[in-house]
């Protein structure tokens, strides 16, 4: 296989691709897939990110093959969509971030008015009928004091999801006081 590799051209290469010809698409990755990892690991945190990098990028070159028109550099070619992609990744966490901090900052329920007129019992009933993870968050962090990196690192979830899904219990919990209290 290895030999194949230096033998056949890189039209031919990229049309056996084109063709679905496993071979020579598992060819086309061996041959590039080290440099472009490298490119990846260039743009992300960790080697994880830098996988779900290099996996996407050639789920797109892979798709993208039959618009490769043989002006420039092959190798130029895929270089320039992992880079995109990497940069897409990037901007994709950038936008979930902000979403994240708009969330946080416009969902803040005031719940300690209500709160005085609520019995303990009847708190911890409320806290319990919460969906199961958005009230284990809420536990974690309310009443163990785990901070959103313990708790993402407890229940291999991320800190935007714990901070989501406390935000979801205290948004919830606010409802069910409201409704307690009339």
């Amino acid at each position: 296989m290895d030999g194949t590799r230096d033998i056949i051209s890189e039209r031919d290469l990229v049309e056996r691709c084109i063709a679905d010809e496993r071979h020579f698409q598992e060819m086309l990755y061996r041959k590039y897939a080290d440099k472009m990892f490298t490119v990846c690991l260039t743009y992300s945190d960790d080697e994880d990110d830098a996988c779900d990098i290099l996996q996407d990028s050639f789920i797109k070159v892979f798709r993208n093959l039959p618009k490769f028109n043989f002006d420039g550099s092959f190798e130029g070619w895929i270089r320039r969509i992992v880079v995109n992609t990497a940069l897409e990744l990037h901007r994709k966490r950038l936008r979930e971030k902000e979403n994240l901090n708009v969330y946080e900052t416009y969902i803040e329920p005031r719940i300690d008015s209500a709160l005085d007129a609520i019995h303990s019992n009847e708190l911890i009933k409320l806290v319990n009928e919460l969906p199961f993870k958005a009230s284990l968050v809420l536990k974690l962090y309310a009443i163990e004091g785990y901070s959103h990196k313990e708790i993402a690192e407890q229940l291999a979830i991320t800190v935007g999801t714990s901070k989501s899904q406390l935000n979801r219990a205290r948004s919830l919990l606010k409802e069910s006081i409201n409704k307690l209290n009339g």
